[in-house]
């Protein structure tokens, strides 16, 4: 019979998705020396070699690649074991790890962290601010419950709420207060200030121009909203931010904000979470404390599973 512990599991998902002993270790809290004689005595019950090292990497063996994904598996499986638990229990407590996109996490976090404090005062709130195909990859794979994204991310596995719809607005030169708001048609030939590749919020704005990419003699991208703003109040272009983001993004900002005509620009924020989630139930009532959070209402049916 091979002995093998969680523990042993658990440190080697860590070094499979870091390849550095050091990262791996810090991310769980024990030291790398630690670490590396828990590998060594996962290689010995397993009897093969997990990993390739080398002075400045370490990479998995085909037995370590092979191995990863059944570890995975089975930490999921234990992670979502814990969450049945919890899910029997009349009362929501222990671990919550939550997911959210750049464009939403510094306007609507605050807010919810503390509606879920009062109402679920037994939570232990983590969380993660990332991208989405990151967010996404990491709720598939178990190291997250749920996530607040754009809809739609279209992932088999995942069971989507949709929680409201959210405008975007116009953000110009506070020298253009007053003037009308540009058609998508005129906004093409602009120079439109983005986001950086990877943004869900970029690809947004260029469908809204109908716009496949930024004309490169015209890319000038940013990693937040705040920069892009900051970079209009100085002149350099425009850009769209979400309404979530204006009462932060603006107060500082000599910039003007303008409605577009309609079909307004608009994105549709909702919750993701793993189908075989045992919280799905705990998960749709803190749906509605982040629709509570932002200040919104749902209008119409949310769960939505995308077909295989």
């Amino acid at each position: 019979m091979i002995n093998v512990t969680l523990r042993q599991l658990r440190y080697f998902d860590a070094l499979a998705r870091h390849g550095h002993f050091g990262r791996a270790a810090e991310s769980c809290s024990i030291s790398q020396p630690a670490l590396s004689m828990q590998i060594k005595e996962l290689e010995e019950a397993l009897g093969g070699l997990l990993l390739e090292r080398s002075a400045r990497q370490v990479a998995l063996t085909r037995f370590g690649e092979e191995l990863s994904q059944r570890v995975r598996d089975i930490l999921r499986s234990v992670d979502e074991l814990g969450d049945f638990a919890r899910a029997s229990q009349d009362r929501f407590a222990g671990r919550l790890r939550i997911g959210m996109i750049p464009t939403i996490a510094p306007y609507l976090l605050p807010k919810i962290t503390k509606n879920l404090t009062r109402l679920h005062p037994e939570l232990d709130i983590r969380v993660r601010e990332t991208m989405t195909p990151r967010l996404i990859q990491e709720l598939v794979e178990g190291r997250l419950d749920t996530a607040i994204v754009a809809l739609p991310v279209s992932e088999p596995s995942l069971t989507e709420v949709a929680l409201f719809d959210e405008k975007f607005l116009l953000v110009r030169p506070g020298s253009d207060e007053g003037t009308p708001a540009p058609s998508r048609e005129m906004m093409r030939e602009m120079r439109l200030l983005l986001l950086e590749e990877g943004h869900c919020f970029r690809d947004q704005a260029l469908s809204f121009c109908n716009m496949q990419s930024a004309p490169p003699r015209e890319m000038l991208d940013a990693n937040s909203l705040s920069t892009l703003v900051q970079m209009v109040s100085a002149g350099i272009g425009v850009t769209l931010i979400p309404e979530m983001a204006v009462p932060v993004e603006t107060r500082s900002a000599s910039v003007s904000l303008s409605r577009f005509r309609d079909p307004e620009p608009s994105r549709t924020i909702g919750m993701v979470w793993r189908k075989t989630s045992p919280l799905a139930r705990q998960l749709l009532q803190i749906s509605e404390v982040v629709c509570l959070s932002a200040g919104k209402v749902r209008a119409r049916p949310s769960v939505r599973s995308p077909r295989a």
